[in-house]
């Protein structure tokens, strides 16, 4: 294989849903190795091996030789978009784009928090959110702009004392030091688009958290509650969270499942019973109706009938942001939702660019192209990581990380 091209470089990969961030590493190593592309990358490190001294090469010895491939930021498995990998001696440049800003969208579902702050965790809690509107958010968004103090997720890969903050919270646990909060900074936070209750698909999660589990996230939550880091009183609203949960969604817009959302957890089994108790009465009212001279009264009754019911669905929101190193999403979605004096919790999201990455067909390689076969992505990643040494010979040697 001597004197054949060795590859290496960095290039950006679009991360579906559903995958982790290490798993991506994997599926590329999977491909990669047996690839002509990556062939003579593998010979040379085999013969760089060989070189080694005996103590070396023993140690190595239960070692696989595989492509080395790193990633430059996790996204988590809820996330899409620009994954930046690292392979052969482009690991070593991975650092750079941990610092960098990046671009995300996000859609924020109202009513709800989980204990992950997104959609795949457990609900803890619900609130009232007929009240929120388009231009409330508009208001509220004004003070997560700009250099601000953001709190990390109470359910993070965050370590306190050695031990990851999600593996307290899974044990029902409080972290033993309170989470402090962090410097970051947000420019361009803006709504792309407003979704109007009963015009989207986002849902809650259906599974509640219970026990330990709960306790330990409903404490922690409780005292986020007390800490002056959001304003929660929207204009026009002036209530806040607490007093919130105090109001009562329109009967008229009652059914099992909004019922159920709005209330405490603890009132809700007993809501979903009256409601099924009002839909077992329902079709009586016809039989009732044909005793009744009252014409009008009974086509307003079958007009009525013939309607689908309301969808017991709060609005949600998404937004467009470009944000500095260490920045929760998740934990602005949550502290979107108390600043509307309701809930918030992360439905989707989207990370379109990472410094000079961005999500387009031509600047990234695609997960599907993987299974397509060499043909396919061998090219693409070819193209990739010539144009990433080009434009690294090109820089200044005095830069160490990208700025934008």
């Amino acid at each position: 294989m001597s004197g054949e091209k060795i590859y290496e470089g960095v290039f950006a990969v679009h991360k579906p849903q559903g995958v982790s961030s290490a798993d991506v590493v994997r599926t590329l190593q999977t491909h990669f190795n047996p690839s002509t592309l990556f062939a003579p990358w593998l010979a040379d490190e085999r013969a760089r091996r060989a070189r080694e001294s005996t103590y070396q090469r023993k140690r190595r010895r239960t070692q696989r030789l595989d492509v080395k491939i790193g990633h430059g930021g996790t996204l988590d498995p809820l996330a899409t978009g620009v994954l930046v990998a690292g392979v052969g001696k482009g690991t070593k440049h991975l650092n750079e784009f941990l610092g960098c800003t990046k671009q995300y969208e996000t859609v924020v579902l109202f009513g709800a928090e989980t204990d992950t702050y997104d959609r795949l965790g457990k609900v803890v809690r619900k609130a009232p959110y007929e009240h929120v509107t388009r231009e409330m958010v508009e208001k509220a968004l004004e003070q997560f702009r700009g250099k601000i103090m953001q709190r990390p997720p109470i359910f993070s890969a965050l370590r306190v004392n050695g031990k990851k903050l999600y593996e307290y919270a899974r044990e029902g646990k409080e972290p033993p030091i309170e989470i402090k909060e962090r410097p970051v900074e947000v420019t361009d936070l803006r709504i792309l688009e407003w979704y109007e209750p009963g015009t989207h698909e986002f849902k809650w999660p259906e599974v509640e958290a219970e026990g330990e589990e709960k306790a330990v996230a409903e404490k922690l939550l409780a005292k986020e509650d007390q800490l002056p880091v959001v304003e929660r009183q929207a204009e026009g609203e002036g209530e806040g969270e607490a007093s919130a949960k105090r109001k009562s969604p329109p009967a008229e817009d009652a059914t099992e499942e909004k019922v159920a959302a709005d209330g405490d957890a603890e009132s809700a089994p007993s809501a979903k019973k009256q409601k099924v108790a009002e839909g077992e009465a329902a079709p009586v009212a016809p039989a009732e109706q044909e005793t009744s001279s009252d014409a009008p009264k009974a086509e307003a009754e079958e007009a009525s009938e013939s309607k689908p019911p309301s969808q017991p669905q709060p609005a949600a929101v998404k937004i467009t942001m470009t944000v500095s190193s260490g920045f929760y999403v998740r934990s602005l979605a949550h502290d979107l939702g108390k600043a509307v004096g309701s809930c918030g919790l992360m439905s989707s999201l989207v990370r379109s660019r990472q410094a000079e990455f961005e999500l387009h067909p031509d600047k990234v390689l695609e997960y599907k192209d993987l299974e397509a076969g060499e043909e396919v992505w061998g090219p693409k990643v070819q193209r990739f990581l010539e144009d990433w040494e080009e434009k690294r010979l090109a820089r200044p040697s005095s830069p160490r990380s990208p700025k934008n």
